[in-house]
């Protein structure tokens, strides 16, 4: 197929991008390779991505209303998987402005553009942390969602009900996909795998925040690939039993579907700091600081929707995970 991925210089973009080529499909990358942080790491995944014949790159930012209508309306993708977007909880408390560019303008233009060529399937990034101030766990996406504590959060909450209307007005598959804390080689360098591996290697102290009582779902790159490549492949149908009586915010009568996508197994943030001190051979001087704001203590998947209707199963355990990542860090920063 001639799949679009938008974020396609980016930890998961990078990885599906690639796993995508792997088995044969055409990839239109598209990315601004922005400097929310360090451009030289986009520049080396886009390298990888480069290196397939099948791959060809568009720098470009979302926003940008007359380069994405161009490029949809030129390369003609059959399916769209839109990654892109501002991330990080924290930076939307210093620069709100760049959350609604980016993910909420950014957004109605994907989804103009694929309304107006007619594209058979878009797949979406959302985020766990759409549940905002929920504490009933596992997190289930048959649950409100009305009370985020961020405005990340809220942006990507006004992407799942952007892609409804799509769906409903014009009948547009849209797949919406709840990312639960990724992790592994070629990550974020904003995120906490990345700083405590960092900063334990240079002998610095980490920041572990809510005196390390936060418990997380952590979920593996391939795990992730693994559940997106699967919902691209199988296109959103509209739920014959959907009632507006009570509406089920996971599906509707119109090709819609939400999914959590996560490992179904929360770790708690010590034992996960545990394990970084293991496969680093140093042990990590904490600074133990309350909760930030915007941030939630707990998050747990409920993946029973995603396992039933795409045969979706995380299988790489933790700590698997986690040394993969450090020899990858050692091995890319020559540490």
């Amino acid at each position: 197929m001639k799949i679009l991925v938008t974020g396609s210089a980016g930890f998961i973009g990078s990885a599906l991008s690639i796993k995508l080529l792997e088995r044969g499909d055409e990839v239109i990358g598209v990315d601004n390779l922005n400097s929310y942080y360090d451009v030289s790491l986009k520049e080396a995944r886009l390298a990888r991505n480069e290196a397939f014949e099948g791959y060809q790159h568009f720098r470009c930012s979302l926003e940008d209303r007359d380069s994405i209508r161009d490029i949809f309306k030129k390369q003609s993708p059959q399916r769209v998987v839109n990654l892109a977007a501002q991330a990080g909880v924290r930076y939307s408390l210093e620069n709100p402005y760049a959350y609604i560019d980016s993910n909420i303008t950014g957004f109605v233009n994907i989804l103009e553009s694929c309304k107006d060529i007619k594209v058979e399937n878009l797949v979406y990034a959302s985020s766990s942390s759409v549940y905002g101030a929920n504490t009933k766990l596992p997190f289930s996406v048959h649950d409100n969602i009305d009370h985020p504590v961020s405005l990340y959060a809220a942006t990507k909450k006004a992407n799942e009900l952007m892609a409804h209307t799509y769906s409903h007005l014009y009948g547009l598959p849209t797949t919406g996909l709840r990312f639960f804390t990724v992790y592994g080689p070629w990550g974020r360098p904003d995120m906490s795998l990345f700083l405590f591996t960092k900063n334990i290697l240079a002998g610095k102290p980490i920041d572990v925040f809510n005196f390390g009582k936060h418990s997380r779902d952590f979920t593996y790159i391939d795990d992730i690939v693994e559940g997106v490549t699967r919902t691209l492949d199988q296109i959103a149908a509209p739920n014959p039993d959907w009632s507006g009586d009570k509406p089920d915010p996971a599906t509707s009568k119109a090709p819609y579907r939400l999914y959590n996508i996560g490992n179904n197994q929360p770790v708690e943030l010590l034992d996960y700091i545990q394990a970084i001190e293991e496969f680093t051979g140093k042990k990590a001087e904490m600074n133990m600081l309350p909760l930030q704001p915007g941030d939630v203590p707990d998050t747990f998947a409920d993946v029973d929707a995603l396992s039933t209707d795409v045969g979706y199963k995380p299988d790489t355990p933790i700590r698997e995970g986690i040394s993969n990542f450090v020899k990858w860090y050692r091995d890319f920063y020559q540490v």
